[in-house]
């Protein structure tokens, strides 16, 4: 390669306060690596995206690209922290611009609604990120952004009432409504309108939020699991004929 191609593919290198010129180019390097494949990724899928291509579209060596990253998974799994991080984030901080915690949960709730329609959360999170990472990894990460959110969700409308829950108590709460929630998230990804799709989601989970609040403001102990499960069969079954 000749030292005027070479130039072409070297990327622009922004200034970074306190940083070397090797530590700026290496962080514009791999900026530019997790904006091509991001692209790519989400036009093409992970199978159909090429080191080749993404190399080109970000305007540096091959070399360059395994200098940072040993391969296409691993540049996936970049790209899928970065967009799961991104997310994060904006859900965070749609729940934490409101105070009460029955509006902070539907803020939220419709802050990851938006999320999953955003065309490279869908692909890259919710299509490609269980086959790529493998169910365990991906799990893993979820872990460590989505489900932190829904405990911290949880827990401040679980403590809105007279309720001192035990931490596993908690952490059952927020997994049920976690695992429902990735559900839906899918569904609405996955759905031919997700407008339609997102508002069934919202009004089903605000069916749930509504009867929680009801179990919280009127009085229902729930210091022992099972008195509390004995306690709301009783109060479902006692307007149902027959019983």
């Amino acid at each position: 390669m000749s030292k005027s191609a070479a130039k072409r593919l070297m990327p622009k290198v922004p200034d970074l306060p306190g940083a070397t010129r090797r530590q700026q180019y290496s962080a514009s390097t791999r900026r530019a690596l997790l904006e091509a494949a991001r692209e790519q990724f989400t036009q093409n899928g992970y199978v159909g995206t090429s080191l080749d291509a993404v190399v080109s579209a970000a305007a540096v060596t091959k070399g360059a690209l395994y200098h940072h990253y040993n391969g296409k998974v691993a540049l996936f799994e970049a790209v899928f922290e970065q967009v799961e991080d991104e997310a994060a984030r904006s859900i965070t901080r749609a729940a934490n611009g409101v105070r009460d915690p029955w509006e902070k949960s539907l803020a939220g709730l419709r802050a990851f609604l938006d999320v999953v329609q955003d065309p490279t959360y869908r692909r890259v999170v919710i299509q490609e990120g269980p086959s790529v990472l493998g169910y365990e990894r991906y799990r893993e990460r979820e872990q460590g952004s989505s489900f932190a959110i829904v405990l911290d969700i949880v827990g401040t409308v679980l403590g809105a009432g007279q309720w001192d829950l035990p931490e596993p108590m908690v952490e059952t709460f927020s997994r049920i409504f976690f695992g429902a929630l990735s559900s839906a998230g899918e569904s609405v990804a996955g759905a031919e309108d997700p407008e339609a799709a997102s508002a069934r989601v919202e009004a089903a989970v605000g069916f749930m939020l509504l009867g929680l609040r009801q179990l919280v403001e009127s009085g229902v102990e729930f210091q022992d699991p099972v008195q509390a499960r004995d306690e709301v069969a009783a109060r479902l079954l006692e307007d149902t004929p027959g019983t």
